[in-house]
């Protein structure tokens, strides 16, 4: 069975899985079956909670001691800091009494659950960071990781990774070959406001002949979320993005395969 079939139940009972990737896809199945649960409600309540749990960026279980032998957890959505104001007191209890729901099976219990902004990764050069960030024009590209440290820049733009960053190169190659009457636009990172969630923030948004279209880079912590990436995939159709595919980060290591990927992306983006 391919590894983005799996369920995330199988995943956890994968032999020899690190304890930090345990703990991470435990996260996100308890995540990810608290939105389908509320989701499956079928009221317009329910379905805009879901949608609010699209835009939380992860889910932290804090281990609180056990009671009568059952792990206790206190659960924190953490979701970037202008978000924070939307998830008012109500809104987390609804979500809280789902995700009961989401663990009854479970061998642990959620003891509370909190929402918290997301902590920026800080480098020891933050001050440098700030102030030249803070010299330049408002922009909505690379909004995460723009203050992060150690992340990979070119041409002014701001990337994830060296995944990213090596599909950019390609890109901009491509760019550069085609007539200049008939070329394409690149667009990294860039915040894209959808029907619910606030905004998703795709890995690329390419221009071509007048359509648009969505490259995701998929790094090795992307298994079993294929239900996530069809929802938000699903807004972003709606939205009138034509054409979206996915290139695993293995499939990065060789130019020639980046090559071949970004040509049937065109093809079929024109087509």
């Amino acid at each position: 069975m391919g590894e983005e079939l799996r369920s995330l139940d199988d995943i956890l009972e994968s032999p020899n899985l690190p304890d930090e990737e345990f703990h991470r896809i435990r996260c996100e199945k308890v995540l990810g079956t608290t939105a389908i649960l509320l989701h499956q409600q079928g009221t317009t309540r329910s379905a805009e909670l879901a949608d609010m749990l699209l835009e939380v960026t992860s889910l932290d279980l804090d281990y609180q001691g056990s009671d009568w032998n059952v792990p206790q957890f206190a659960a924190y959505l953490e979701v970037e800091p202008h978000l924070r104001s939307r998830f008012t007191d109500d809104i987390i209890r609804d979500i809280s009494k789902v995700m009961d729901d989401a663990v009854a099976k479970d061998p642990f219990a959620i003891q509370s659950l909190e929402v918290r902004a997301l902590v920026p990764r800080i480098g020891a050069d933050w001050r440098q960071q700030l102030k030249a960030a803070n010299g330049q024009q408002p922009t909505n590209q690379a909004r995460r990781v723009r203050l992060e440290p150690q992340h990979p820049t070119e041409d002014g733009l701001h990337f994830t990774n060296e995944w990213e960053w090596r599909v950019y190169r390609v890109l901009k190659e491509r760019q550069a070959a085609l007539p200049d009457n008939d070329t394409i636009g690149i667009l990294p990172l860039p915040a894209m406001k959808v029907l619910k969630p606030a905004c998703v923030e795709p890995d690329f948004l390419i221009t071509y002949r007048g359509r648009a279209g969505i490259i995701e880079v998929d790094g090795p912590y992307h298994k079993g979320m294929r239900s996530d990436d069809h929802s938000r995939e699903r807004l972003l159709r709606n939205a009138g993005i034509k054409q979206i595919d996915r290139i695993d980060v293995r499939d990065t290591t060789k130019k020639e395969d980046v090559e071949k990927f970004v040509i049937d992306f065109l093809k079929h983006l024109a087509g």
